[in-house]
């Protein structure tokens, strides 16, 4: 049995905001090094957090975020955490550049959006992570 304080890219993923240990494992276990995705929104629409894209002719048509043809579990793990960090960053003066994004985006347009939002961002820094091999550190305000 595989032991997560033993698994390097584990580790590196519970880094991110909203990653607890199942998160982290489902990631890794989803993206690998990241060899199968050609980029970071393949890999989130692999998950099911991009909307379908029906473009032709020049034309942009965005529809919803599709829920048939996902990883209904992992995707609502990672929604779970990132509503429990859309609830402190609600309550305290944000940290980080990611924080301030995250509190002017629950302004905009609500908790559930933003928390997609933030699932979606953290999905695509977890793919730039393993891809690149290197480790997560968020910009802090100054």
């Amino acid at each position: 049995m595989m032991r997560l304080q033993s698994n390097q890219v584990c580790q590196k993923l519970m880094k991110l905001e909203g990653v607890g240990p199942i998160g982290a494992l489902g990631l890794s276990l989803k993206l690998g090094k990241g060899e199968h995705y050609s980029n970071g929104r393949n890999a989130a629409a692999s998950i099911g957090l991009t909307p379908k894209q029906h473009s032709s002719g020049g034309k942009e048509h965005i529809g919803h975020i599709s829920k048939q043809c996902a990883d209904k579990r992992l995707r609502a793990t990672l929604y779970q955490g990132a509503l429990s960090v859309v609830s402190l960053v609600i309550n305290r003066p944000p940290k980080t550049n990611k924080e301030q994004w995250l509190k002017a985006l629950i302004a905009r347009r609500g908790k559930k959006v933003a928390a997609i939002a933030l699932v979606n961002k953290t999905v695509r820094t977890a793919y730039a992570i393993l891809k690149s091999d290197s480790e997560y550190e968020p910009q802090v305000i100054v």
